[in-house]
């Protein structure tokens, strides 16, 4: 079959100049992309006063588990998101095996369908479920690690070491992208650099990738931004560091000498770049905020402890010893019913409602929700953030999970990225000066070229047909931090791999996304 859409005007994302023209699609490939194309026995679509451009590409995402649940990827699709780069921050929905587990808010969902172990075994359910959107999945070391160490807190053995590169060896082969690291996070806080140096040694020989959050992105980013150069000279492997930012106030100062290390980096050729949502609050889990020690062994290990009085007591206390502003902190998604009333609110509203200490707020919403109580930390500078977006090198990533309004989904409170990364980035740097062209190059040709996605995000005669058709002055985000679930504006026409998937405003129920694999 073959479509023509015609009259738009053609943002190839190669960075080019604009033009007027047609792009005319056959099955899953694009034929031609030129100033005036004729063709018979096609469906025409017209774009006239629209922008053509590729498929736009989000370069860090948790989509993983929730392309089974809402395969049409509704908050995605909506916002011109043809590709996802998933498996990111160190969890990835699979080498699942040991006591590894998923992240609470992926196991409470799934249920029954959470049927697969190996990379290999998901990648038979996701391509039975037939995802609107093309799909990366890298391998997360804290799911790895958890397989053959668990949670508990300290370094690996040389048996448990071997065992985790047979694992990762064995997930790469069945589809798996490359490694990613979390490593503020249960359990991969307790790996040592040598360790993850030993797995990205291992990954680079297979050909794959490296993304990395980092050890630290605040107090010592500096610090930390070393240990993964350390780690790029060791192995060569291609690595990308993910969600720059500059976290706490009294970071923020730190944003010129962050950036001209990385330049430094990415000119010698030892980093690829990173990626930015355009936000400036992160979305995670409040149980961040427990001592390291109450933390340890993730949320089954957290709730029996709030249940030991003396534990908790001393986790209280803690906390309300930490130098936090609790009004930066709002609750996000919430489990227990009694709970529901605090998701959007700050933690210090929380507080002073409820007569609590910090400590005891926290406590309290995390042992009704059972650990599982996700937060919005608003931590982050906005001119730092325009510093950020400005650089070239810099792309869009959700660092966000699929979501819909309606099912199992829609109980949920996202962090409004979820919805609107794409047309936020594309206003922030359209602000800052950025041509339209850049913009969308660095949204489409230039993830793709830096995690060599054969044959995506450019409109060219050959490559894959994810194709958008948008109105540039209607392109808007419309989600926010109180009600997160609202489509973008703007986005008329969203196509995978010749297929439409949404259309005006409606999910087609028509989807063709793949399962993208390395080039060996």
């Amino acid at each position: 079959m073959k479509t023509l859409v015609k009259n738009g005007t053609i943002v190839d994302g190669s960075g080019r100049d604009a033009f007027r023209g047609d792009v005319l699609v056959e099955d899953e490939k694009i034929l031609a992309v030129e100033r005036a194309i004729e063709a018979e026995d096609c469906v025409k679509i017209d774009a006239t006063g629209k922008l053509v451009t590729p498929g736009f590409i989000d370069a860090h995402t948790h989509s993983d588990a929730y392309l089974v649940i809402e395969p049409d990827a509704p908050s995605k699709i909506s916002q011109g998101i043809t590709t996802e780069i998933n498996g990111q921050c160190g969890g990835s929905v699979a080498p699942r095996f040991g006591e590894a587990r998923l992240s609470s808010d992926w196991a409470s969902v799934l249920g029954e369908k959470l049927t697969w172990h190996s990379i290999g075994e998901y990648r038979k359910v996701l391509e039975t479920a037939c995802p609107a959107v093309n799909t990366v999945q890298f391998i997360g070391h804290n799911t790895l690690r958890s397989s053959v160490v668990g949670y508990a807190g300290r370094v690996a053995s040389e048996d448990e070491l071997k065992a985790m590169e047979r694992l990762l060896e064995e997930s790469l082969d069945e589809g798996g992208y490359g490694l990613t690291t979390g490593l503020i996070y249960q359990p991969g806080k307790y790996s040592t650099p040598e360790e993850v140096t030993c797995l990205a040694r291992l990954v680079a020989r297979k050909g794959g990738f490296y993304a990395t959050h980092m050890r630290s992105e605040g107090d010592r980013i500096l610090e930390a931004i070393d240990e993964v150069l350390e780690l790029v000279k060791a192995t060569g492997i291609n690595a990308e560091i993910s969600h720059l930012k500059t976290s706490g106030k009294r970071n923020w100062g730190k944003i010129d000498a962050v950036l001209d290390k990385l330049e430094g980096a990415i000119e010698s050729g030892l980093l690829l770049g990173s990626d930015r949502y355009p936000f400036c609050a992160a979305g995670t889990d409040l149980d961040v905020v427990f001592p390291d020690w109450a933390g340890e062994g993730a949320a089954k290990a957290e709730c029996e402890r709030l249940k030991d009085s003396v534990l908790r007591a001393r986790i209280v206390a803690e906390i309300d010893a930490m130098d936090r502003d609790w009004q930066t902190v709002m609750i996000g998604g919430t489990w227990d019913e009694s709970t529901r009333r605090y998701s959007g609110r700050r933690v210090s509203e929380i507080m002073a409602e409820d007569g609590l200490g910090a400590g005891e707020a926290v406590c309290r919403i995390l042992e009704r929700d059972l650990c599982r109580t996700g937060a919005f930390f608003f931590g982050m500078s906005e001119t730092n953030l325009d510093k950020i977006l400005a650089q070239d090198w810099i792309v869009p990533g959700s660092d966000a999970s699929l979501r819909a309004p309606w099912g199992v989904l829609g109980k949920d409170h996202p962090h409004p990225r979820a919805y609107g990364t794409m047309p936020e980035f594309v206003r922030r740097c359209k602000a800052l000066g950025i041509r339209l062209e850049k913009i969308v190059a660095r949204m489409t040709d230039v993830t793709a070229r830096r995690f060599e996605l054969a044959g995506r995000g450019r409109l060219e005669a050959g490559f894959f047909a994810d194709v958008l058709v948008w109105d540039e002055k209607e392109f808007r985000n419309e989600a926010t931090y109180l009600n997160p679930h609202r489509f973008a504006s703007g986005m008329e026409l969203v196509m995978v791999n010749g297929i439409v998937s949404y259309r005006n405003g409606e999910f087609t129920g028509k989807r063709n996304g793949k399962f993208l694999e390395r080039r060996t």
